[in-house]
C-alpha cells in the first residue's frame, strides 16, 4: 500500500521558517523523482519544488528560489522542504508527491500558514 505522510506545517510568523517532511512506503521510492507542490484557497495547484534520483537535481518555482531548499534521504525514504524567510503568500496546503513514468501518487497535505 503506497503512503506518503507529509508534517511539518503550522502556523508561523511572516520572516520564519518550517521543515516539512514526507515520509513514503510502499513504492520504490529511490527511483522516483519527489515533488512538493501547495494549493492556496482559491488558486490552482503549483510546483514548488522537484528532486530527482539518484543524482538529487533540485528544480523550484520562480516564488520559492533562494529561499526553499528541497533534499531527499533515500536510506529513510523521506523527503524535505526547508522553508526560510516565510511571507503570507506562502500560506497554503503543501502537497507531497511521487511520480515516475505514468505512475503518480500524493500525500493527504499538510497546512502551513504565515501570519503575525
Amino acid at each position: 500500500q503506497v503512503q506518503l505522510v507529509e508534517s511539518g506545517g503550522g502556523l508561523v510568523q511572516p520572516g520564519g521558517s518550517l521543515r516539512l517532511s514526507c515520509a513514503a512506503s510502499g513504492f520504490r521510492f529511490s527511483t522516483y523523482t519527489m515533488n512538493w507542490y501547495r494549493q492556496a484557497p482559491g488558486k490552482e495547484r503549483e510546483l514548488v519544488a522537484s528532486i530527482t534520483s539518484p543524482s538529487g537535481t533540485t528544480n523550484y518555482g520562480d516564488s520559492v528560489k533562494g529561499r526553499f531548499t528541497m533534499s531527499r534521504d533515500n536510506a529513510k525514504n523521506t523527503v524535505y522542504l526547508q522553508m526560510n524567510s516565510l511571507k503570507p503568500e506562502d500560506t497554503a496546503v503543501y502537497f507531497c508527491n511521487a511520480r515516475r513514468n505514468d505512475r503518480s501518487y500524493w500525500g493527504q497535505g499538510t497546512q502551513v500558514t504565515v501570519s503575525s
